[in-house]
């Protein structure tokens, strides 16, 4: 019996090739003789490809998955032979596009990546983990966290996937998937929103081409593109801040002014923190926006950008500036500038990097830097002299905006806000951004002591887990319960880290590294003053566990004490 194969276009061409070298071997076996481009074949079997062909109307067809026609080809075909049926196309094709769409269980790859590429990377792995297992669905996800790449998918995994899932705040290579179908969405709407994100996964998934990548992803999201290139210059810059931060605290344990005396281990330490890592901040800022723009044509021009932000008193602001101006311009030469072949190979290693450095160069002197500059200044200046109460308005404010979405945007703008402010030498609004945003895990584990009899066991551990989280300053570890009873823990957990904001600020708190949470404690000098700064964290912490203790509703009942 002549038989003609329709394989899904979808497979690609290795699988579609295995596939069909398996299926013609059990052919023979069962007397099948696979044709190709026969009109008159005797027997059409589709394999999980959508139907609709007028011309297979009144053909005996057969249609089926590609799980079972590769788990047992024989049993496949003995069926198709056995159950064929003349096709109908106006009746075929919602079904059979149905069936391949919800049939057998897909195999899944996915990438996740968060800016500081520690909390939400992690746990948006999970979530898309367990929420494909509890589809039946095969899946890897792959995490660009801040140690690098972890689970890496390997080729031969990327080829028989029939998913990609991107779950990325900032812009990673992806040159690997270049052909599959893909969806892209944050860490946040993967952690928070995890069935409906593989569900819109399924549906909206379109084919990667990597030399397109930038262009539709900011035709399409706008604004989030140009946030995304914000958030990828600052996952960069972060360890840098750390670690220099970090150098200058340990100069403080010799003595405040110790490092004053050149020759000295301080003098050593505060070299390296200030006038070298610190010193590089804007300049990694303002060339990895520019890369995350441009690709690699951007890193240079970007850099120098960053650097004459510096020299000009820019700072922080024209840095971010001279990213985006020296990413856009050399995507808009690599694009809009014809060349002649053979002159081809001088545009991505000369021409795009001096015309882009001149524009960027020659803009951040003339015209950006001198301004900027008045504006830092000003700035700097009213935060260092600023009365009390506008001290504890805007520790309130800054509070509130790091436990409002707990890692998302709001929380990262805060943040950014005081990395910023470190290379002014202006210390209070990190100390407060910093035991705000310890505040919600806190909180929520103390929440889970007082009121236990309302939390069943898997809380009461998520709230020990959440406990050691917020020592860290990873505010991530109340998003489950964030996404459980989001009425309840978003709002209280900003009153609490409003009031913790405003303490720190009140009491005058300074933090001279910009993350490290309770633990930064171990490095005398690094938080002043100490007993304060621990009042105001307890204080945020006791009201978020007493008010969410009493208003949450009970999970359990009957819970021994």
């Amino acid at each position: 019996m002549k038989t003609r194969l329709i394989l899904d276009s979808a497979l690609g061409q290795a699988r579609s090739h295995i596939l069909r070298t398996v299926l013609a071997d059990a052919a023979g076996k069962s007397g099948l003789q696979l044709v190709n481009d026969d009109p008159d074949a005797e027997l059409w079997v589709l394999v999980g490809a959508e139907a609709g062909d007028a011309t297979l109307s009144g053909k005996m067809a057969f249609q089926g998955t590609v799980v079972d026609a590769a788990n047992d080809p024989d049993a496949f075909l003995q069926r198709a032979r056995a159950q064929a049926a003349p096709y109908r196309a106006s009746a075929a094709a919602p079904s059979s596009s149905v069936a391949a769409a919800s049939s057998g269980p897909k195999r899944v790859v996915a990438v996740t990546a968060c800016p500081t590429g520690v909390a939400h990377t992690f746990m948006a792995a999970e979530a898309i983990e367990a929420e494909a297992k509890k589809r039946g669905w095969w899946v890897k996800v792959e995490t660009r966290g801040s140690v690098g790449a972890g689970n890496v998918i390997t080729p031969e995994e990327v080829q028989e996937a029939d998913l990609v899932i991107v779950a990325a705040d900032i812009e990673v290579d992806l040159a690997k998937f270049a052909g599959k179908p893909m969806y892209r969405t944050s860490t946040g709407l993967a952690l928070k929103k995890t069935a409906q994100t593989l569900d819109n996964a399924v549906a909206q998934a379109q084919v990667f081409q990597p030399a397109a990548q930038g262009a539709a992803t900011e035709e399409k999201k706008g604004s989030p593109g140009a946030y995304r290139h914000l958030l990828t210059g600052v996952s960069y810059m972060l360890p840098m801040v750390v670690a220099g931060g970090l150098c200058i605290a340990l100069s403080f344990v010799f003595g405040i002014h110790a490092a004053d005396e050149p020759g000295t281990l301080a003098a050593a330490l505060m070299q390296i923190g200030s006038k070298s890592a610190l010193a590089l901040m804007v300049p990694v800022l303002a060339g990895f926006i520019a890369f995350s723009i441009a690709d690699r044509p951007g890193l240079t021009p970007g850099l120098v950008g960053g650097m004459l932000a510096v020299s000009t008193g820019a700072g922080f602001i024209g840095g971010i500036i001279a990213g985006f101006l020296a990413g856009y311009v050399a995507k808009l030469i690599s694009n809009k500038l014809p060349l002649p072949q053979s002159m081809a190979a001088l545009k991505p290693i000369l021409i795009i990097p001096l015309i882009t450095t001149l524009v960027t160069g020659l803009v951040m002197i003339y015209v950006v830097g001198t301004p900027v500059a008045k504006i830092l200044t000003a700035l700097t200046h009213w935060l260092q002299v600023m009365g009390t109460a506008n001290a504890v308005l805007l520790g309130a404010i800054l509070g509130a905006m790091m436990c409002s979405d707990m890692g998302g945007p709001i929380n990262k703008a805060a943040y950014a806000f005081g990395v910023a402010l470190l290379s002014t030498q202006t210390y209070g609004p990190m100390a407060a951004i910093m035991a705000a945003g310890m505040v919600p895990p806190l909180g929520i584990a103390v929440a889970t002591l007082i009121g236990r009899r309302k939390f069943d066991d898997t809380q009461r551990e998520a709230g020990k887990a959440a406990f050691v989280l917020g020592l860290c300053f990873i505010s991530e570890g109340a998003i489950p319960f964030a996404a459980r009873d989001p009425m309840r823990v978003i709002p209280l957990s900003m009153v609490a880290g409003a009031l913790t904001g405003a303490l720190s600020m009140m009491f005058g708190a300074t933090l001279m590294a910009p993350h490290g949470g309770l633990f930064v404690l171990l490095i005398p000098g690094a938080i002043s003053p100490v007993t304060g700064y621990i009042i105001a964290i307890a204080a945020g912490t006791l009201l978020l566990g007493v008010l969410y203790s009493l208003l949450k509703r009970p999970d359990v009942v009957g819970a021994p004490a």
